[in-house]
């Protein structure tokens, strides 16, 4: 694979059922090199396999279809010339769409009423005068009196917040209705679902006194009419989301996570599902363990309910798996093993799921029950592409921790020079899905190791928190004993090693560049976190971040890896984008000045416009020229 190939993979979105079943559509899209853009279409397919997918629509960047509790319809998004998305309707058996909402930013995520005749959303309402002409410039000066005022990838949040809204009975001709708009205040409100009734809707929010300086969350309902009274339905002490019900109302389902009393020690902590009383006569009780697979739920996606349990995703040593989970907690895999589940849905007795794998990016799957295996729906993998096998590998610490990652080997006998990649989070982990840095680095030429230390997601709760207070040194561990282990390979040249990772993964380059230098020719250090005083003032969820992960203030000195810069002598490229809100670019910045000003061999990539996630949703031609740059670096120095 090289860098141009992205344009080679393609991504499929949350499915849709329609009501008996029978019928998912789902979005597709891929990297255009040439427009520089990320077009997608709707497509469609029946679930039994009698026909090939058919593609639905030909917009611009189609997403997130939903059928209509009647089948008559089905709800997308579509963005407008200005790139906001608005949301469409299609009817389900062919024709033109059209346009449901007209807001200046934007609209969705959105859900269905019973009856099929509204559509209850959410839309970032803007101050005056903001956001408007399309010159920020010119706008009034915001006046910022809370913490949690902006966010990567997005910008600031205090002057547009996201309310909740519900829209006009739909008209066919093409008439759009005003609005209503049903919640107020100085607050973001997540995505409304409805009550199996249509007298309600059912929705997350933080809005308790203390919500700028903890991350408790609570579920809320109210009925779909501007004015109407909220409802708590939790009770202040969790972090709760993506809420869905039961076929009978009674019960809503929720992603949850128990933040300690201070509603701020959210680092490892394992979320999972949970259910309450709709009524309030009960509390929250959770269904899964923290030291089971990590409850997930990807964009577009929510827990369905099936005549036997609640299906939602878990992460586990480095695969995504669809569970049902019973009332009771009882949990059964439903598709499992070397795979990453990007989205499902159950209706009508069937249940579908996209779901990457070791040679595709993801395509989509009729899921029979548990033992009775899949039927593939979908063949949108580029079969030319012909990826290189990773192979799984285990090793130990010295005091006996068990470290889980892969290796990626080059074609040929070798040795050959060999790439330690370290993710970040620290709270995620890396897995079995076809990953494009691993195959563009090996097509290269490159041995690619990779694994889940301390502090990953995926491997339970006591495992994700090992590093609170000493994260660098007990990260350094774990992955230097995984190094260890695959060197063992006489096919790895261990004379020519570089250390590369981005964000938390920038963090422990940085850090292991300073403290085991010895070991690596260069080392390339994307997004990271450098220097956590500074981080604590800038970034996007500094306010809240340092102290559950680094500890106390007096300890981030000794924690920061800008620190022990001095101590970094070997080639040094930093990568960082201009727009980063998450580790901002002064993070970047600061180390470059540090290791120039000693004259270290040091290099720094800026890139324009783009936040903290350029390497995975960044323009198609940045993702190309980083890729481009880290082989230069490697081929000058490994």
């Amino acid at each position: 694979m090289k860098p141009a190939d992205i344009a080679r993979l393609h991504s499929i979105g949350a499915p849709s059922l329609s009501p008996d079943g029978s019928r998912a559509v789902f979005a597709v899209t891929r990297p255009d090199l040439e427009e520089d853009a990320y077009p997608g279409s709707l497509w469609s397919v029946p679930t039994d396999g009698s026909e090939p997918p058919r593609k639905l629509t030909r917009g611009t960047r189609d997403s997130s279809p939903l059928f209509s509790p009647d089948g008559r319809w089905i709800a997308f998004l579509r963005p407008d010339e200005d790139r906001h998305a608005q949301i469409h309707v299609l009817p389900a058996d062919g024709g033109e769409p059209w346009k449901v909402t007209d807001h200046p930013l934007g609209a969705g995520p959105f859900s269905w009423s019973p009856d099929s005749t509204r559509l209850a959303y959410n839309a970032r309402v803007p101050e005056e005068k903001r956001y408007v002409d399309g010159a920020p410039d010119n706008e009034p000066p915001r006046r910022i009196t809370a913490l949690k005022y902006r966010a990567d990838g997005l910008g600031f949040t205090n002057d547009r917040r996201r309310h909740i809204f519900v829209s006009a009975p739909l008209d066919p001709s093409g008439e759009v209705g005003e609005p209503a708009r049903i919640t107020e205040g100085d607050a973001d409100h997540g995505q409304p679902v409805w009550t199996p009734d249509g007298t309600g809707l059912v929705f997350d929010a933080a809005l308790h006194p203390s919500r700028d300086t903890d991350l408790y969350t609570d579920v809320w309902t109210c009925a779909p009419e501007p004015g109407a009274e909220l409802r708590g339905i939790t009770r202040g002490d969790l972090d709760a989301g993506a809420p869905s019900l039961s076929g009978d109302g009674a019960t809503v389902y929720f992603l949850g996570d128990e933040l300690g009393p201070e509603g701020d020690d959210f680092v490892g902590r394992v979320s999972g599902l949970w259910s309450v009383p709709f009524d309030g006569s009960g509390a929250p009780r959770r269904l899964t363990g923290t030291e089971d697979p990590r409850t997930v739920l990807s964009p577009g996606t929510r827990a369905r309910m099936t005549d036997h349990g609640v299906l939602v995703a878990g992460e586990n040593r480095g695969a995504v798996e669809l569970y049902r989970i019973t009332p009771g907690g009882v949990r059964t895999t439903l598709l499992g093993g070397r795979v990453e589940v990007k989205g499902f849905d159950h209706a009508g007795g069937v249940t579908v799921a996209v779901a990457a794998g070791e040679r595709d990016s993801g395509e989509l799957y009729a899921v029979a029950g548990e033992g009775e295996g899949v039927r593939a729906l979908t063949s949108f993998t580029d079969q030319a592409l012909d990826p290189l096998p990773v192979v799984e590998l285990t090793a130990r610490t010295g005091d006996g921790n068990e470290v889980h990652g892969w290796v990626a080997v080059p074609e040929g006998e070798g040795p050959h020079p060999v790439v330690l990649m370290i993710h970040g989070g620290p709270f995620a982990q890396y897995g079995w899905q076809l990953f494009d840095e691993t195959q563009v680095y090996a097509a290269a030429g490159y041995a690619v190791v990779y694994c889940n230390p301390r502090g990953s997601a995926g491997y339970g709760q006591e495992h994700a928190r090992a590093i609170i207070g000493s994260v660098g040194a007990v990260t350094s561990v774990d992955v230097l004993a995984f190094l260890d282990e695959a060197l063992e390979d006489d096919r790895l040249d261990a004379s020519r090693v570089g250390v590369m990772g981005g964000s938390h993964g920038g963090f422990m380059t940085t850090w292991i560049a300073a403290h085991h230098g010895e070991r690596f020719r260069a080392a390339i250090s994307e997004r990271a976190v450098n220097a956590i005083d500074s981080f604590h003032g800038s970034s996007d969820i500094g306010s809240l971040f340092p102290e559950p992960l680094y500890g106390p203030p007096r300890s981030w000195h000794e924690e920061s890896p800008l620190t022990y810069a001095d101590q970094i002598g070997g080639p040094f490229l930093i990568i960082h984008s201009e727009q980063d809100w998450r580790c901002p670019v002064e993070q970047a910045q600061r180390l470059f000045v540090s290791l120039r000003r000693r004259g270290v061999e040091t290099e720094m990539l800026l890139f324009p416009g783009e936040g903290h996630e350029l390497s995975r949703s960044g323009l198609p031609s940045h993702r190309v020229a980083r890729f481009e740059a880290i082989l230069d670096w490697w081929a000058r120095y490994l």
